[in-house]
Formats: structure tokens, C-alpha cells, sequence
């Protein structure tokens, strides 16, 4: 049966508009938005910012130097935090084992080194260290799952210039170079594993987001409205600002890694993460929030 000039014209139609929906160039202008004004705040940094954002919807990723090193600060509690969780599933350690403090681990700063000789949790060790970034707390921990076992873990995970090189606080080992460095792309991978429960039990994914959602205030947190669930880890350092983390938003959640270093002051770079921050969220958001037309609809 052949089919009527009429159809064939009709269904032409239609093929030529369902092709034209997929090369509809707004969504791809409003992220050369976010990237021009991303470029905008590192070209103005006086410093070197680094950053991956990725999409967790469509595994988009807008990126800067995503395969620099960069010195990590305390975002390298993220690496810890997995092994924590890693090795109670393999149980070669109890989450819920109480350890009383040995003032070995002690170093200044952090509510652990104002206590007298405090006993608790390795859980609550971790809470410690992702909330108030106790380095107390984190030596105790490094040195509970052992530094080699938390390098080990990143190479397995692909994630080769991830590496905890020496305890908080440790001047002597930053002297002579041993720094913890990661980049933004890998940081961004870590948070990606966490967020998929990758080698993760559901329980071990559901707490570690927990311990990091809660709340803290950081740079990264500073460019997202309250009432949006944030799970990141900050990190500073003399010349160096970090703050990375999984913005649990509605319809289209994503990661930000963002790690700046060579800073004359470490506010402006909080100042700047807090910038990006805020620019990767009004992109997100509205493309949670906005119909196909680009119309805000939620």
C-alpha cells in the first residue's frame, strides 16, 4: 500500500521538528554562560583556581586545570572517610569500637586538644574530623587505618595523584615536599564513587553522606540557599583554599570540586569557590526548575 503525498508530508514535519528539539542550542549557551563566567572568576583570582563540576544526570563536565596537583588541606579527609568506611565493611575495624584518646595523636586546634582524655567512637572520630576538621581526630584515624592502606585504596579506585602523604599538622613532612595533593578532576571521581555507592554497602553510602551533610559553614556552602543538602568537605591551608562536595539538588544534583592554591590571601580564594559556587548553582537550578522553552516552571 503505498502511503498519501499528504502522510509522508506530515510525518516530514514532525521528523524535521523532533530534530530540531535535539539541536535546540539554548541549553548548550546557557552552559557557555556558566563556563565564561567561571573562566571570568579564576582569570581575576590572584592565584590558580582549579575546578570539575560534573552533571550526575548527564555526566556532563565543566572543567579548569582538572589534572593539576594541587595541595588538598583538609579536603584529603574525603580519602580517610572512604577507608573509614571501606575497611568497616571488610571488618578489619568496628565503626562503633570506643577508643580512648592517645595524646600522641594530639596536635593544636580542634575541640579534641581542649579535652582531657576523651573516649569514643571511630564513627564519632570521623564526625570529628568532617565537621569541625579535627586533626586530632584525623591522626588518630590515619594512624588506626594506617597511611599506605589509605593510598593503596585511592590507586585502586584509578585515583593515582590522590595521596595522603602526612598527619594534620605535620610541618616537618610539609617541608620536605610530603604534602596531601589531589586534583579537582579526582576529587570530583571520589565524590562521583560516594554518590554511586560504588564498592559501597548501602549503609556505608547512606552514613557517609550523612556525616558529610552536616552542617558546617564553608565556601562552597556560602554560594547554595539554605535548605539545600550540601555534602562536602573544606579544606585550608597557608596559600591554599579547597571546598568540594555533592550538591544533593532536586531533579539534577551534581558535584563541585574546587581547589585554589598560590593565593596571596586564603580568603580570596574562599571568596572566589564562593563565587563558582553560587554560578554552578543558578545553572543547576534552573535546569531542574525550568521547562524545555527555558520557562522557570517549579
Amino acid at each position: 500500500m503505498r502511503a498519501l503525498p499528504g502522510a509522508l508530508a506530515i510525518a516530514g514535519t514532525l521528523a524535521a521538528g523532533v530534530l530540531l528539539q535535539a539541536q535546540d542550542p539554548k541549553p548548550a549557551e546557557l552552559r557557555r554562560v556558566l563556563e565564561r563566567r567561571l573562566d571570568a572568576i579564576a582569570a581575576s583570582l590572584d592565584g590558580v583556581l582549579g575546578y570539575t563540576i560534573v552533571d550526575l544526570t548527564s555526566a556532563e563536565r565543566i572543567e579548569h586545570l582538572p589534572q593539576a596537583v594541587f595541595p588538598t588541606a583538609s579536603t584529603i579527609k574525603l580519602a580517610i572517610l572512604y577507608e573509614l568506611f571501606k575497611q568497616a565493611e571488610e571488618r578489619t575495624i568496628d565503626l562503633g569500637q570506643i577508643r580512648p584518646l592517645d595524646r600522641r595523636h594530639d596536635v593544636e586546634g580542634g575541640i579534641l586538644h581542649e579535652l582531657a582524655t576523651p573516649s569514643m567512637s571511630l564513627r564519632d572520630y570521623a564526625v570529628l574530623m568532617v565537621v569541625l576538621s579535627d586533626n586530632t581526630a584525623t591522626n588518630l584515624l590515619i594512624d588506626t587505618l594506617g597511611m599506605d592502606k589509605v593510598n593503596a585504596r585511592m590507586r585502586g579506585l584509578g585515583l593515582d595523584q590522590t595521596r595522603l602523604r602526612r598527619r594534620m599538622i605535620d610541618l616537618d613532612a610539609a617541608r620536605r615536599g610530603d604534602e596531601n595533593v589531589s586534583t579537582p578532576g579526582e576529587i570530583a571521581r571520589l565524590l562521583q564513587i560516594v554518590y554511586r555507592g560504588e564498592g559501597l554497602s548501602t549503609a556505608s553510602r547512606a552514613s557517609m553522606l550523612e556525616i558529610l551533610a552536616k552542617d558546617k559553614v564553608t565556601p562552597m556552602r556560602r554560594g547554595i540557599p539554605a535548605g539545600i543538602t550540601v555534602a562536602n568537605k573544606p579544606g585550608t591551608l597557608s596559600g591554599v583554599a579547597v571546598d568540594a562536595g555533592i550538591v544533593l539538588l532536586e531533579d539534577r544534583p551534581y558535584i563541585f570540586a574546587a581547589m585554589a592554591t598560590y593565593l596571596e590571601r586564603e580568603e580570596k580564594g574562599d571568596a572566589a569557590i564562593t563565587e563558582a559556587s553560587e554560578a554552578a548553582f543558578a545553572y543547576f537550578s534552573r535546569l531542574a526548575n525550568a521547562s524545555e522553552y527555558g520557562r522557570i516552571i517549579k
